[in-house]
């Protein structure tokens, strides 16, 4: 019999948004705390309705401790209102959290963030490498602090999947913007196509923060936040953490999706190995527990039947696992092929520029050639277009002096030819 309203009590609001409210209620039949999100559907357009219908059937079929659990759905037709019945999460969200300690000047303890980063690591694992063999990919795509919640134990629980998008194929790339900028990841922002790899970075921009208690890219405007991001350069985080923690943050930082780790490198790192050991040692406590807890079964005919799903889920398995390696040999493959032609390129600059050099250095050695055989000849010439004018005026004022010199010496000359007439003249008198 489905739920109804009716079935709960609404205890008070936990918040409000453009999406709707978020109530904190109890369920009658046993007293149990939960929330649920109330969603007016009858305003929203069909693609916003199918987002929803989306988010919906994904919290349904995810089940893991690190990941915000489903119970229940509830339509109201008479109000078109939908209500969405999850885990109620007593420790807030991480976003409050780092809030708090702006405002009690206090910085998050290693150990906490690491816990953190190991705990929503293995949640983004069940998103990425689903364990129920369907082999569907689903990307979150608006990792934050908002929409990563704590329970009393301090336990992380991933939720808010309404931007959340499947891709039903190992090669199949996102394409749609969207997300919270502060956490978009560059292929994002350049309207690339993405995968799980753009998860990886919003992880890395959130789990920044938690040691920084700012994001690693900020700005006025929305343009200079697209710039810095496309840019990727940012501070360290505080030295009070450790150079392997920053090392890891700044591979699932890396500008490149390819060169970013996944989700099995970052959970094999040396440095997670004592948190996610410790979760898992919890996980396989909290299966005992609910093994224990659940109702004894008959041992009878079902024994058969589970063998024989057991073989199918280990065949499958065996399928998924053959499939992974298959996807990292093209992965490396394909890092193989993008570094060699990076060296190409690279050579190809190194050439060019050095013929570049070599061009401008043998310009330089001829102009200096024909100088030298300028200033040995003896000539007195100027190579230079600036002074051609000023060349043209001192060789004019040259031929008029030489002009002036020989007028003057054919008029001495005159004279020297007179005088010898004038003596004879006188003598011829006497």
């Amino acid at each position: 019999m489905p739920s109804r309203v009716e079935d709960y009590d609404v205890l008070f609001t936990i918040g409000s948004g453009s999406y709707g409210r978020c109530r904190k209620i109890r369920r009658k039949s046993d007293g149990k705390v939960l929330v649920w999100k109330e969603l007016d559907y009858g305003t929203m357009s069909e693609g916003e309705k199918q987002m929803l219908v989306s988010e919906v059937n994904l919290l349904r079929e995810l089940r893991h401790p690190n990941i915000v659990r489903y119970y229940d759905r509830i339509i109201d037709r008479t109000s078109t209102t939908l209500y969405i019945v999850m885990e109620y999460c007593e420790g807030g969200d991480l976003s409050s959290l780092i809030t708090r300690c702006i405002k009690e000047r206090r910085f998050l303890e290693e150990k906490f963030v690491l816990r953190v980063m190991a705990q929503l690591t293995l949640a983004l694992k069940e998103c990425h490498r689903r364990s129920d063999g369907r082999g569907a990919t689903v990307l979150h795509r608006d990792l934050k602090p908002a929409n990563i919640f704590l329970d009393i134990k301090q336990n992380v629980k991933l939720g808010d999947f309404g931007l959340a998008r499947i891709l039903n194929h190992e090669t199949s790339f996102a394409k749609t913007f969207v997300g919270t900028p502060y956490y978009m990841s560059p292929e994002q922002i350049n309207h690339l196509s993405y995968n799980e790899k753009s998860d990886i970075w919003s992880l890395g921009c959130l789990l920044y923060e938690l040691c920084a208690l700012f994001p690693p890219f900020t700005a006025y405007n929305q343009k200079e936040l697209a710039e810095k991001i496309r840019e990727g350069k940012y501070r360290r985080i505080p030295y009070r953490y450790s150079e392997e923690l920053n090392t890891l943050l700044s591979k699932m930082l890396n500008l490149k999706d390819y060169l970013r780790p996944s989700v099995e490198s970052i959970l094999q790192s040396r440095l997670l190995a004592d948190a996610v050991a410790e979760e898992q040692k919890a996980q396989v406590r909290l299966r005992r527990k609910s093994a224990e807890s659940a109702p004894p079964q008959k041992p009878a005919e079902p024994t058969c039947v589970t063998a024989a799903e057991l073989r199918l889920r280990e065949q499958a398995l065996q399928q998924r696992e053959k499939a992974l390696k298959e996807r990292e040999q093209r992965l490396e493959q394909r890092e193989q092929e993008i570094s060699v032609r990076e060296r190409l390129a690279t050579e190809k600059l190194d050439r060019a520029e050095n013929l570049l050099w070599n061009h401008n250095r043998q310009q330089q050695q001829r102009h200096w050639a024909l100088l030298d055989e300028d200033l040995s000849s003896g000539k007195k010439k100027v190579h230079f277009v600036m002074e051609k004018e000023h060349q043209t005026e001192m060789s004019r004022q040259l031929i008029f002096k030489k002009l002036q010199a020989a007028n003057m010496c054919d008029q001495t000359l005159k004279e020297g030819q007179t005088c010898p007439l004038k003596s004879r003249n006188i003598l011829g008198l006497r």
